[in-house]
């Protein structure tokens, strides 16, 4: 079979397709015949050593996968033969044939197909946990997401939307601003990829007027000097919700969270769910009636062949990515 490998890590156009020896399912494992790979950000990271998880080599990156199990372990009870699957498996996704913990996968819905089982685990679980557990987003509330324009802005947008708020896209470009306000959010801003404290101003600014006063809740996963001016716009108790920092950690001036009784909230859904299955489970089934209702609308924007795996992760790391990216087998 065919597998994109990290052999050592490098930058992203450095790894390459190579043959390699079919996996056997162990006790608890299954094997799947993967169709589709979802592309994340984690995955411009992980292959060159900056992610805080770092597999052994040779690995595959890759976090989300769908297929067919092919076969199973012993004591395998979750998922037989013929199943078709998907899930997020932290790494090893990129390559025709994967190996599993059985754990780690769920049903595929009927309503859903390969390409966007691919792209729904991580960006529908870290959102829907972002706001039902961490943010408690309730109906009427105002949102301000930044980085809106990719896969996971997106998804944001959408689970925001259904849950009854007011959504404010903030994204780097006005293509972006128009691709979330057809995906449903109410207001855009474009913001400058370079900020000084002119232009950090003015962002808040924006923010303010826009949410009469200052937004409920931020979902950040930018980070950098869009942080800061997002956190000065945030109304009195808002909720600041800590995704991720592909813009690079900021340092926030913690005197902001007092004069706003604001709270900073971090967001770890692969923690929770690896800790909290049963919760994790809930926020899934609740997510498949809302895509079978038609409430929310996953989309892969950019489809890659296997052999494109490098150009695909390249995609995201040039920040040039509307939507998600699915790298698939078929």
């Amino acid at each position: 079979m065919k597998a994109f490998l990290c052999k050592e890590f490098g930058p992203v156009e450095s790894h390459t397709v190579e043959e390699i020896e079919d996996p056997v399912a162990g006790p608890g494992q299954i094997v799947v015949d993967i169709k589709a790979t979802g592309i994340s950000f984690p995955d411009v990271l992980i292959v060159q050593g900056l992610y805080q998880f770092k597999p052994p080599f040779p690995f595959s990156p890759g976090s989300e996968i769908s297929g067919v199990v092919s076969s199973v372990g012993e004591g395998v009870t979750l998922h037989k033969e013929g199943d078709r699957v998907m899930g997020s498996i932290g790494s090893g996704g990129l390559r025709e044939k994967g190996v599993y913990l059985e754990q780690q996968l769920m049903p595929l819905p009927d309503s859903m197909d390969f390409n966007t089982a691919a792209g729904f685990p991580l960006n529908y679980g870290t959102t829907y946990h972002a706001f039902k557990q961490r943010g408690e987003l309730k109906e009427g509330q105002s949102v301000l997401v930044l980085g809106a324009g990719g896969g996971l802005g997106i998804t944001a947008i959408h689970i925001a939307k259904a849950m009854g708020a007011k959504v404010i896209a903030a994204a780097s470009s006005q293509e972006k601003i128009d691709l979330c306000k057809k995906e449903g959010a109410d207001e855009g801003i474009i913001y400058e990829r370079d900020m000084d404290r002119d232009l950090q101003k003015k962002f808040s600014d924006e923010i303010k007027e826009l949410t009469g006063g200052g937004v409920d809740m931020i979902y950040d996963l930018v980070g950098g000097d869009y942080a800061e001016p997002a956190l000065r716009a945030i109304a009195r108790h808002g909720k600041y919700l800590v995704i991720g920092f592909t813009a690079g950690i900021p340092k926030m001036p913690l005197n902001l969270t007092l004069l706003k009784e604001c709270q900073i909230v971090g967001v770890f859904w692969g923690q929770f769910a690896a800790v909290d299955h049963a919760e994790n489970a809930q926020n899934f089934k609740e997510l498949f009636e809302l895509h079978a209702q038609g409430k929310i609308k996953p989309f892969v924007t950019e489809t890659y062949s296997l052999e494109d795996s490098a150009k695909a992760i390249k995609t995201l790391e040039d920040r040039k990515v509307l939507g998600k990216v699915v790298v698939n087998m078929e």
